[in-house]
Parts: structure tokens; C-alpha cells; sequence
């Protein structure tokens, strides 16, 4: 069972959570069936135009790794304190806003994003900050933490194009007034 994080009508006016119609993400599908899409990039796309939702599993440890926070996508801390696992508008935004950042800061790595390329892009953006050594000490240690017990990266590998289709949702999100329902 994976994590799915789907578009849902903010605020809740019942019990529920409403989804949103996938036609408000319709236009993720001309992007799916674009022919110089990256294959990755075409099935997400797809899969947003057809369900207004993201499977997120595959996303959780970048996010987290990218926003310094941990189960951003599972939406724990709205969990933790309104009981409902709902990543509100405002923070729609702040996901969507930390992936294009990122997903701009890549582009001198290239199209191809790994654990490598992460801390490279990570890596140059703190250290030009406030108190890098200590930020730079902190992301090492976050980056160690994704590393298995043989000291083994994870083997992430996403075109950009895909970060930025996974940016592009949650800026529909947030641009719209939705919400997003972390569905595990």
C-alpha cells in the first residue's frame, strides 16, 4: 500500500473531504501525451489529468530531504494536531514553491535527478547562506540518514521535468484554493 495524495475542496464542509473533479488537472494531460516527454514524466502527468492525484510514495524522501521536514507528502503534522492527514493551500504552496526552486537550481546538473545531484544542488544553495558550515553539517547528516546499512544511496532517479509536473500539482493546488488529503 502505497501513499496517495489527492486533490480534495478546502475547507471540508461535511464529515468529508470532497475530491476535486480531475478536470480541474485536464490540462496535465496534453502534457502526458506530448510525444518529447520523458516516459516518467508523460505517467505522472497522466495519472494527475485522469485522477486529480499524485501516488506519492516515490516522492516522500526527496521531499522531506528538499523541505527539511519529515512526512511533508504524509501531512503528519496536520494529522498530529486536526486529526485529518490535509496539506491546506498555504502549504500546497510551500511544497510547490521548495520543487521549483529545486527543480530550477538542477537545471546546471542536468536533466537527471539523483541522491548525487540532489546534494550538489542542496549543497551549492547553502553555502552561500547564513551559517553555512552548520547547514551544511545538518544536510550531511540528513543525507547519511537515507543511506542503508552499507552505506548504500538511495536510487532515486527522476527526469526534472518530472519534479516539476509533481510541482505543477500542488501549485494548481494552492493557486485554486484546494487541499490535499494524504490517503495511505
Amino acid at each position: 500500500m502505497g501513499l496517495d495524495n489527492v486533490a480534495v475542496r478546502w475547507p471540508r464542509t461535511g464529515r468529508f473531504y470532497d475530491p476535486v473533479a480531475p478536470a480541474e488537472f485536464v490540462d496535465f494531460g496534453e502534457l502526458a501525451e506530448s510525444p518529447e516527454v520523458a516516459a516518467p514524466t508523460a505517467a505522472l502527468a497522466g495519472y494527475i489529468a485522469k485522477t486529480g492525484s499524485v501516488r506519492a510514495t516515490a516522492y516522500t524522501e526527496l521531499v522531506d530531504l528538499l523541505l527539511g521536514l519529515d512526512g511533508v507528502l504524509y501531512a503528519t503534522e496536520a494529522a498530529a494536531e486536526d486529526e485529518d492527514p490535509v496539506i491546506d493551500p498555504d502549504g500546497c504552496a510551500w511544497i510547490a514553491g521548495g520543487l521549483e526552486r529545486f527543480v530550477d537550481g538542477h537545471e546546471r546538473e542536468g536533466e537527471l535527478v539523483t541522491f548525487d545531484t540532489v546534494g550538489a544542488v542542496l549543497r551549492a544553495a547553502l553555502t552561500g547562506g547564513r551559517l553555512p558550515e552548520q547547514q551544511l553539517r545538518w544536510l550531511d547528516g540528513r543525507l547519511d540518514a537515507l543511506r542503508d546499512d552499507s552505506g548504500a544511496a538511495p536510487q532515486w532517479s527522476f527526469p526534472r521535468s518530472e519534479l516539476a509536473v509533481l510541482a505543477g500539482f500542488y501549485r494548481r493546488c494552492a493557486d485554486r484554493g484546494f487541499a490535499v488529503y494524504a490517503d495511505s
